[in-house]
């Protein structure tokens, strides 16, 4: 149950923390707690919490994936507005951005198991105002060496995240259309040395989706950034790596709910084929997602077991598209159902055991090679982390307001 006051604890708590690293610093007398069971898992998760028109985040970390009550975010460390996390998994670091300011800020695992802020690097002198849009904005080569994706600035940012300093800025050449909002990949591709990540636009002032598809593509042995588009259909931010080695990029969710609203202009969510080794889409290959389901509404394309993706289909027998229905509510009702697509056949089937939930998913690794994916609930202020792994969709963990971040950091 989401507290009368979400913000006034945490505050406390942020004080208590400044003040206990204080006091270490000051009196070398003041031991700290041993973490009692330093060799388990360890996650955190951030948690956006809004009230009054006002945003908070909350960094919570537990030693369980599976848990019976929500997560607590009493003991949490705070930051305003909309932050992100990111990182190598079980590296003992998470790095931390968000709307707040231009600045990442690396935080350590202590000897007592929790979080330390260490180092900030700030992106400012390269024109970022803020650091967005989603956890995979940021993809890690190494512990030196990581890139941070702008489409507000239309540039790739690299920087080293062991010593904290930016080390280039890259171009992204004729990224941004005028009058159209740039919104990346939410799960970018890599193959081989490549970071391949699927960009969308949509109308700034408008509702409805542009009509271009595009993916970034950076070679991270010589930081070269090209962008390669593709005008048969729009808002594709979704990909997955096939096992012929091509990589397989479709209409988000969000667009397919505009098309279902909207129709007439709206580009029709589409299948498309990239090629890694030549940097260009198949020109001969076309599908529509809905020729897959029956003529459903479909959008979104994630990953699968080998081989396969899912696709995201609405079911209207839930939930009725009204006239005027804004495309956000389509989009976000708990209505949307899974189907597995062979990537070599082309079949798709729907996944029964997996219930239908709110059609923009992310998903999250934890260790032992189980996923979860994401549902917003309650009016976007619960999440529940459903398991994808075992297709049953059991609720793992949940959490109060919207958790776009999630790392295993031990």
């Amino acid at each position: 149950m989401k507290p009368a006051s979400p913000f006034r604890f945490v505050r406390l708590t942020a004080v208590a923390l400044a003040m206990s690293l204080l006091t270490a610093c000051g009196d070398d007398d003041d031991k700290v707690d041993p973490d009692p069971t330093p060799n388990t898992p360890l996650y955190a998760v951030i948690a956006q919490v809004s009230a009054d028109n006002e945003s908070q985040s909350y960094i919570a970390l537990t030693d369980k994936v599976d848990l019976t009550a929500p997560l607590s975010l009493e003991n949490a460390i705070e930051v305003p507005g909309r932050a992100l996390g990111f990182g190598i998994a079980k590296s003992g670091s998470l790095y931390v951005g968000g709307s707040d300011g231009a600045t990442i800020t690396r935080y350590d695992l202590n000897s007592s198991g929790k979080l330390e802020p260490k180092s900030t690097v700030s992106f400012a002198g390269k024109g970022v105002a803020s650091i967005g849009e989603y956890q995979n904005q940021v993809q890690f080569v190494s512990s030196t060496k990581a890139y941070y994706f702008d489409g507000r600035t239309s540039q790739v940012i690299v920087w080293n995240p062991s010593d904290m300093t930016l080390t280039n800025a890259v171009a992204i050449n004729n990224l941004a259309i005028e009058g159209a909002t740039t919104t990346f990949a939410s799960h970018p591709v890599r193959v081989g040395d490549l970071i391949i990540a699927a960009v969308g636009w949509r109308p700034s002032a408008s509702v409805g989706i542009t009509k271009q598809a595009g993916v970034v593509v950076v070679d991270t042995k010589t930081d070269a950034v090209s962008l390669v588009t593709d005008n048969r259909c729009g808002y594709v931010r979704d990909g997955v790596l096939g096992s012929d080695g091509k990589v397989y990029l479709a209409t988000e969710a969000y667009g397919a709910a505009v098309y279902r609203v909207a129709g007439g202009d709206t580009p029709v969510p589409c299948l498309l084929k990239f090629d890694p080794a030549t940097k260009s889409f198949d020109k001969d290959f076309y599908r529509e997602l809905s020729s897959f389901t029956g003529g459903a509404a479909t959008g979104s394309l994630l990953p699968g077991p080998t081989g396969t993706a899912y696709l995201r289909v609405l079911d209207e027998s839930v939930y009725t598209v009204a006239p005027g229905t804004h495309p956000r509510a389509v989009a976000s009702a708990q209505a949307w159902t899974w189907w597995q697509l062979n990537l070599s056949t082309l079949a798709a089937t729907k996944v029964e055991k997996l219930p239908a939930s709110t059609g923009s998913s992310f998903l999250f690794n934890v260790a032992d090679n189980r996923v979860l994916f994401t549902e917003f609930t309650n009016s976007s202020s619960q999440t529940n982390l459903r398991d994808l792994s075992n297709q049953s969709g059991t609720v793992a963990m949940s959490s109060q307001g919207l958790v776009f971040s999630f790392l295993q950091v031990r």
